[in-house]
């Protein structure tokens, strides 16, 4: 219960009413700034961490998400690590525990053909944020030359209802096409995304400063008609 006692101390009432606004269907926020987080699992993962996991509660927020950070910073082999990521996964049931769990697994750039092999199954789960999960970490350490091809096709391929799913398969084109332009356009323009999905791609590409007004031009003209409504 110390660390309850610690984030009931750090957390922020107009930060929790905002957080709330963020993130629907989460009423148990305490409202603690993400790098007053961090800086708690960094604590946590140099003590009894492998505790902390295991019989930590699980009540607010905040506690499921400290949990990721630490299996992002605490020092352990790789097996290990993989198989703390895979018990955590089932725990995600939000947009901002699965991305800030994905920005902590920094330990992926050195380890890419480990971790790939891992996302795999979750590409292809029926659970809204093992997708996403598998996608977000997709999005910020796999576009590369060697996956780029394969990952359009996984994502082509991913028919998940969840509006979380599709606005992560939208994101992660669009900073596809940041590094990979020729090849994203060409993915683009022969696809079977639904036209939500596409539309919101195209969108996210858009609002990108790194793109000059003339390409965004032609981009927009690449907009669908909405022929269903999500």
């Amino acid at each position: 219960m110390e660390i309850r006692k610690e984030l009931l101390e750090l957390s922020e009432q107009k930060y929790q009413l905002f957080q709330k606004t963020l993130i629907p269907n989460q009423e148990n926020i305490l409202g603690v700034r993400i790098p007053k987080l961090r800086a708690l699992a960094k604590e946590i993962s140099k003590s009894d961490w492998e505790d902390f996991l295991l019989n930590g509660t699980e009540e607010y927020f905040e506690e499921i998400m400290l949990k990721g950070m630490v299996i992002g910073q605490v020092n352990i082999p790789i097996e290990e690590r993989l198989k703390w990521i895979k018990w955590f996964v089932p725990k995600i049931d939000n947009w901002s525990v699965c991305d800030s769990f994905c920005v902590g697994l920094k330990f992926t750039k050195k380890h890419r053909e480990e971790v790939w092999n891992i996302l795999s199954s979750y590409f292809h789960s029926e659970n809204e944020f093992e997708i996403r999960f598998a996608i977000v970490m997709s999005l910020s350490y796999f576009i590369e030359e060697k996956y780029i091809e394969e990952l359009f096709q996984i994502w082509d391929d991913i028919k998940h209802d969840g509006y979380y799913v599709k606005m992560a398969v939208a994101w992660a084109i669009s900073v596809a096409y940041l590094k990979f332009p020729k090849e994203t356009t060409s993915f683009l323009q022969k696809n079977s995304l639904d036209d939500f999905t596409y539309n919101k791609a195209l969108q996210k590409i858009i609002e990108s400063h790194r793109i000059s007004k003339e390409v965004k031009e032609s981009i927009r003209k690449m907009k669908r008609s909405i022929r269903n409504t999500f």
